[in-house]
């Protein structure tokens, strides 16, 4: 695994269509009732975050919609590691949250699992990610690994 410096260049359109991606899975489960989508889309998240090159939204941009025309890269400067901490953050509420409906608390379970929605939705429109947030406020309090340097 290469190791970079923290400052990079990152894809704002590959994390919106990420976050598209993990929303729509999440109400589409919810609408239909469907108890394993979470889960599901918590395992693509957390493998995401351990291993980028298999992140399957970000290849889904990558490999058909960029190729197609369908999307196009919008390049920025900036560090990875808080959008990677949020989503595996995100991954980790949704195994919470897959735990509850897996044991039948269905209300506590899809209540924590729209908790992942609207944090999603609230990134994709006011461009506002609440794991970035956390990421940078344990930076501030010194926590080791959350810094950008």
């Amino acid at each position: 695994m290469k190791v970079s410096s923290s400052k990079n260049k990152i894809d704002i359109n590959a994390l919106k269509f990420n976050q598209i991606s993990i929303s729509t899975g999440l109400l589409i489960g919810f609408v239909f009732n469907l108890g394993y989508v979470p889960i599901l889309i918590a395992f693509i998240m957390l493998l995401g975050s351990l291993v980028p090159e298999l992140s399957l939204f970000k290849q889904i941009y990558k490999y058909i919609l960029i190729p197609f025309k369908l999307a196009s890269p919008n390049i920025v400067e900036g560090t990875s590691k808080p959008h990677t901490f949020a989503q595996a953050f995100g991954g980790a509420v949704l195994v919470i949250s897959s735990i509850f409906l897996f044991y039948g608390e269905a209300v506590t379970g899809w209540a924590i699992t729209w908790m992942v929605i609207i944090l999603a939705l609230a990134n994709i429109v006011f461009g506002f990610c609440a794991g970035c947030f956390i990421y940078f406020q344990l930076g501030k309090l010194g926590v080791p690994g959350f810094s950008d340097n």
